[in-house]
């Protein structure tokens, strides 16, 4: 399992209407083959600040089963428009205690 981590960061004054294309561009995400979970946060002290976390089986997955496809279109569609600036994506793996 790897996490997808994006901070993203949305135009000023936009958060609502950011908001509301995640939750109707989440089907399409979590719909992916691969795709484990899917949560977005944001931030307290910088509302125009949002992170998306995404477990994917693995990377493959993720660069395979959505970004290669229509699916990553429609989400870029629907969020695009409210970026600041382009997102900042990064995989993660689990560090075992």
């Amino acid at each position: 399992m790897v996490l997808e981590v994006a901070l993203i960061d949305v135009l000023p004054g936009h958060e609502e209407a950011f908001a509301a294309a995640y939750a109707q561009g989440h089907p399409v995400l979590a719909g992916t083959p691969g795709c484990r979970s899917v949560r977005m946060t944001r931030g307290v002290e910088s509302p125009s600040r949002f992170v998306l976390l995404v477990e994917w089986d693995s990377v493959d997955a993720h660069e395979r089963e959505f970004r290669a496809t229509e699916r990553f279109s429609r989400w870029r569609e629907l969020i695009g428009p409210h970026f600041a600036n382009p997102p900042l994506v990064e995989h993660f793996t689990d560090v075992p205690a």
